[in-house]
């Protein structure tokens, strides 16, 4: 029999269980945000009487097998670091003097909702700020590394996955040469400028940022999405802003 979906049971009425038990009781109205790996949902509360208490929060129910507890609990660490350090990222909010919650066999997260607009990368001065604070992140990310989570370079990210492809047969055999004459080709000309470049140092990153995780208010750039966080050249958090 095929594999179960891994998000199978996690039906609207799993997601606000989930949240109740964490301390977050919604009023029932659910809103799926986009992700490629994990779900996501925006959930409203029921109302309060404080007038601070927040409307709706997000809700991040990670991918089962993905990441371990140990490593999702890093990249937790590493938002609230930067938090503490005056570095405009969501973090996720605490219950129960945690980050990391279970229910129903999911594994979940909740985040405050901050909501922003595309950033307008064409703008020297957009551009400008958002540069400051991913310095600021990567001179917090030089501290130390991650003991858990990978590390970003050419075996990680170019000889496994292709060795992975390989021993799976994804690739037509009538395209099997030529992609695999493409793919050395390319690794070789990855590891020449690694050699050219020298040693290349290794810092905690956001793994993923790109424009769709830089939102933008009036009062400038916050970074969401730590979900692809790792160790790995500072490059990683600037390339994909280039296009």
């Amino acid at each position: 029999m095929p594999a179960e979906p891994p998000y199978s049971g996690l039906t609207p009425d799993t997601v606000l269980d989930a949240l109740a038990s964490a301390g977050f009781a919604g009023d029932g109205r659910l809103l799926g945000l986009n992700s490629y790996e994990n779900r996501v949902y925006q959930v409203w509360l029921e109302a309060e009487e404080t007038p601070n208490s927040p409307a709706s929060v997000v809700a991040k129910f990670y991918r089962p097998a993905r990441w371990t507890d140990a490593q999702i609990l890093e990249e937790h660490a590493f938002t609230l670091e930067l938090v503490e350090r005056e570095i405009p990222v969501v973090a996720p909010l605490e219950a129960n003097g945690e980050t990391l919650h279970r229910f129903g066999g999911f594994r979940f997260a909740v985040f405050p909702r901050r909501g922003g607009r595309t950033p307008e990368l064409e703008d020297r001065k957009t551009l400008e700020w958002i540069g400051r604070f991913i310095g600021r992140t990567h001179a917090a990310g030089a501290t130390r590394a991650f003991a858990d989570r990978p590390t970003l370079g050419i075996e990680s990210f170019g000889r496994e996955p292709r060795d992975w492809l390989l021993a799976h047969d994804f690739i037509p055999k009538d395209l099997l040469d030529a992609w695999k004459s493409a793919v050395d080709l390319a690794l070789a000309g990855v590891a020449h400028s690694y050699e050219r470049a020298g040693e290349v140092r290794a810092l905690r990153l956001h793994g993923d940022c790109h424009a769709g995780n830089v939102l933008w208010t009036d009062e400038g750039p916050h970074f969401v999405d730590f979900d692809d966080c790792r160790n790995g050249p500072a490059v990683q958090d600037l390339w994909m802003l280039l296009s």
